[in-house]
């Protein structure tokens, strides 16, 4: 097998690295590189076509580059040990479908709030909280 030192970023690698953001600050991430079907970034699955992914995409341990948001620096490069969970789409499904009501009721407020018509004015406050999944 390669020396670890020689592996190369691919789908199925875990990845160890740093990012020195030009505000001055800087992040450790630990992150598996995977499908995007698979892909869950809180959990530490990075997506094989997110910007992040497509920058190390290639790298070796030891490699440093600029990034849009400042330098990164690949920490070490290993044959990943961790499955993806097998709920991550669904979870992504529920987290864009949360977004899109909670976009839709702020634009409702947005409404009531900046509209008077002749009719009276709208009451952002009598809204209802739309918790119902759909």
């Amino acid at each position: 097998m390669n020396n670890p030192q020689e592996l190369k970023i691919w789908n199925g690698r875990h990845v160890e690295l740093e990012i020195h953001y030009t505000d001055g600050e800087t992040e450790r991430l630990s992150l598996d590189v995977v499908s995007d079907s698979a892909a869950d970034f809180e959990r530490g699955f990075l997506g094989e076509s997110t910007p992040l992914a497509k920058a190390i995409l290639g790298q070796a341990a030891g490699s440093e580059f600029t990034y849009p948001a400042g330098r990164v620096r690949i920490l070490s490069v290993s044959p990943s040990q961790n499955e993806p969970p097998a709920d991550a789409a669904k979870r992504r499904e529920e987290t864009i479908q949360k977004a899109v009501r909670d976009s839709e009721r702020t634009n409702q407020i947005l409404f009531a709030s900046s509209f008077s018509g002749k009719w009276g004015d709208y009451d952002p406050d009598s809204l209802k909280e739309d918790d119902e999944k759909r």
